[in-house]
């Protein structure tokens, strides 16, 4: 069976489409969105001279005990007894 372990993401690295969004993060701002953010023109620069790819992951320590122990699911090993469903 297959088990999530880990979660993993890469970051937008074009330019043009990353101020577009910007952009439009900033008219929702304008707009009266509090949680909306402005253009970040330095990390437009950064993009703008070739930043490179870049990425990530995440993983717990409830997803690495997940692997150690070989269990299927978080539920078998989460730390939270309330959370975990009556079998």
């Amino acid at each position: 069976t297959g088990r999530e372990l880990a979660n993993s993401f890469s970051e937008l690295t074009d330019a043009e489409d990353q101020r577009a969004r910007f952009e439009a993060q900033a008219a929702k701002k304008d707009a009266g969105d509090e949680e909306a953010c402005g253009v970040d023109e330095e990390f437009l620069q950064a993009l703008e001279q070739g930043m490179p790819p870049t990425g990530g992951l995440g993983i717990g320590i409830d997803r690495l005990v997940m692997l150690l122990t070989n269990s299927a699911s978080i539920r078998d090993v989460i730390a939270f007894p309330l959370l975990k469903q009556d079998t």
